[in-house]
C-alpha cells in the first residue's frame, strides 16, 4: 500500500496502543485500499476470472488431437486367436470436419474376415464430416462459445463483487465517522457544562448566585456525561463493523485500535477515491453498466444453447471416407480404389424431445431478455433519483451550516448577556441544546450525504482502479 508504516501501525495485533498515543488517522482512500486488496470477497471476486480462463480451457480442450490405441488379444491352449491393434490419431476441427489417420495390424488363427490386412499392416487416412447436424453447430463448438461468453461475464460479475464490498466498506466508514463526530461533540459540550458548573459554584460562594443554579448546572454535566457515553459505545459499534472490512493478507481478520481516528476532512477525497467526480448524469452510458454487461454475455450464451437445440431438430449424416494403402511413405499410394467408407444415419420420427428442448432454450433467452430491460429501467430510475437526491443534499448541507453559525451567535449572545446577570442558566442550557440538536443533525445530513455519493458510486458498478 502506499503507506507501509500506518500498515504496522494500525495492523498489528502485537503493538497495543493506550488511550493517550496520538491519534492516528485512517485515510477513507487507504481504507477502501485494504478493502480492495484483502478482503475475501474481493479476492473470490478474482478467483471467478480464473474459473472463467478454466472453463475456456476445458472448451478449448474438445478440440485437441486425440491419439487412441486398441489393442486385444487372446491365446487359450498354446494357440493364438486373435491379436488386434488399432491406432488412430485424430483432429477435430471447428466445423463438423474430423481428419484422422490409423495404422491397423491384426493377427491370429481365428480372425473375423473382416480383419484380415496384410502381414506388415495396413495405414489409413481419411476424414469424417456431418453434412447435416452438427455442421454449422456441434457440442464442442457451442461448449468453446458459452465459454467465452461465460469468461467475458466472469469479468463483469467480478467488478460487481467488487462494487458492492466496496460499497458496504463505505457505509460502514461513514457510520464510523458519523459516531465519531456526534461523540465529539458531546465530549466538548460536556467540557463547557463542566466549566460554566465550576463557575456557577464559585458565584453560589461568592454569593452572586442563587445555590439552585448549582443543581441545574449539575444536571446538565450530568446529562452531557450520559449522552457522552451513549455516543462512546455507539461508537466502539461502529468501530467494531468497520473492523469487518479490515483484513491482512493470508486471510487474518484485525481489530481496529482505539486510537485510529476518521478522516474529517473528505470533502473531494470521496469523489476522487469512488471515481465519481465529474460523472454528470448526462455523461451516464448505461449500455457500459457491469449488470448489462453481464446480462447480454448470459443471453449470447443462451441463444447460442438455442441454435444447438435448433440444429439437432436436423438428421444427424455422417460420412467416413479413409485412404487404405500398406506404404505410406509413397505419396501415390493413396489410390481412390483402396479405400474404407460409410454413412451413418439417425433421425428420430416425432422430435419430441428436440422440440421440447427447443422451446425451453427459447423461453430461456426470452427470461434473459425480460430481466435485462427491467435491470436496465431500475439501474436508470436509480441513478437519476440519486442526482437528485445529491443535489438536495448539497442545498441541506448549506443550510444546516447556516443553521449551527446562527446558534453559536445565539448561545455566545446570551452567555454575554449571562455574565452581566441579564440572562439564565436555564436560557444558556436551552440555547446550547438547540446547538447540539443543530451540531447533530449537521452530522446526520452529512452522513446521509455520503452515503447518496456512495450510493450512486454503487449504482454505477464502478470498479475503482486507482486503490
Amino acid at each position: 500500500m502506499k503507506n507501509p508504516v500506518l500498515y504496522l501501525l494500525l495492523f498489528c495485533s502485537m503493538l497495543m496502543y493506550a488511550q493517550e498515543t496520538e491519534p492516528l488517522v485512517l485515510k477513507f482512500e487507504e481504507y477502501l485500499g485494504y478493502v480492495k486488496k484483502y478482503h475475501p470477497v474481493a479476492r473470490q471476486a478474482e478467483l471467478n476470472i480464473n474459473i472463467g480462463e478454466a472453463n475456456l480451457m476445458k472448451a478449448r480442450g474438445g478440440f485437441d488431437p486425440k491419439l487412441e490405441v486398441d489393442y486385444d488379444r487372446k491365446k487359450f491352449k498354446g494357440s493364438e486367436y486373435y491379436d488386434l491393434l488399432n491406432a488412430t490419431f485424430k483432429i477435430p476441427t471447428w466445423y463438423g470436419v474430423e481428419f484422422k489417420g490409423g495404422f491397423e495390424q491384426n493377427d491370429g488363427i481365428f480372425l473375423n474376415p473382416q480383419n484380415f490386412v496384410p502381414e506388415d499392416g495396413l495405414f489409413n487416412a481419411g476424414i469424417s464430416v456431418s453434412v447435416a447436424r452438427g455442421l454449422w453447430i456441434n457440442e464442442r463448438m457451442a461448449t468453446l462459445k458459452k465459454a467465452k461468453f461465460f469468461r467475458e461475464q466472469t469479468k463483469a460479475d467480478r467488478d460487481l463483487l467488487v462494487n458492492d464490498i466496496l460499497y458496504d466498506a463505505s457505509l460502514a466508514y461513514f457510520n464510523w465517522l458519523k459516531a465519531y463526530n456526534e461523540k465529539e461533540i458531546y465530549d466538548n459540550f460536556l467540557n463547557n457544562a463542566e466549566i460554566r458548573f465550576e463557575g456557577i459554584k464559585k458565584s453560589v460562594l461568592a454569593r452572586d448566585k442563587a445555590a439552585i443554579d448549582t443543581v441545574e448546572a449539575k444536571i446538565t454535566v450530568d446529562n452531557r456525561k450520559l449522552s457522552l457515553e451513549q455516543s462512546k459505545v455507539k461508537l466502539v459499534k461502529a468501530s467494531l463493523e468497520l473492523s469487518n472490512f479490515l483484513w491482512l493478507e493470508g486471510d487474518v481478520p484485525i481489530e481496529l485500535q482505539p486510537n485510529v481516528i476518521p478522516d474529517n476532512n473528505l470533502g473531494e477525497i470521496i469523489d476522487i477515491t469512488l471515481e465519481i467526480q465529474g460523472n454528470p448524469l448526462s455523461d451516464f452510458t448505461i449500455e457500459n453498466h457491469p449488470k448489462l454487461k453481464s446480462l447480454e454475455y448470459k443471453i449470447e450464451g443462451l441463444e447460442v444453447d438455442r441454435r444447438l437445440k435448433a440444429n439437432k431438430l436436423l438428421p444427424k449424416i455422417d460420412l467416413e471416407y479413409n485412404f487404405l494403402t500398406e506404404t505410406p511413405d509413397i505419396a501415390n499410394s493413396f489410390a481412390a480404389q483402396e479405400y474404407k467408407g460409410g454413412v451413418t444415419f439417425r433421425f428420430p420420427l416425432f422430435l419430441r424431445k428436440e422440440r421440447g428442448d427447443l422451446k425451453l432454450a427459447k423461453f430461456k433467452v426470452q427470461d434473459a431478455e425480460f430481466e435485462r430491460k427491467t435491470t436496465e429501467v431500475n439501474i436508470q430510475n436509480k441513478i437519476n433519483a440519486i442526482y437528485a437526491e445529491l443535489e438536495s443534499f448539497e442545498t441541506q448541507n448549506a443550510l444546516i451550516d447556516d443553521i449551527v453559525r446562527d446558534y453559536n451567535t445565539l448561545l455566545a449572545a446570551e452567555e454575554r448577556k449571562f455574565s452581566f446577570g441579564e440572562s439564565s442558566l436555564f436560557l444558556i442550557n436551552s440555547r446550547e441544546r438547540s446547538l447540539i440538536n443543530a451540531q447533530l443533525k449537521g452530522v446526520e445530513v452529512q452522513n446521509k450525504f455520503f452515503t447518496a455519493k456512495a450510493k450512486l458510486f454503487n449504482s454505477l458498478a464502478l470498479n475503482p482502479m486507482n486503490l
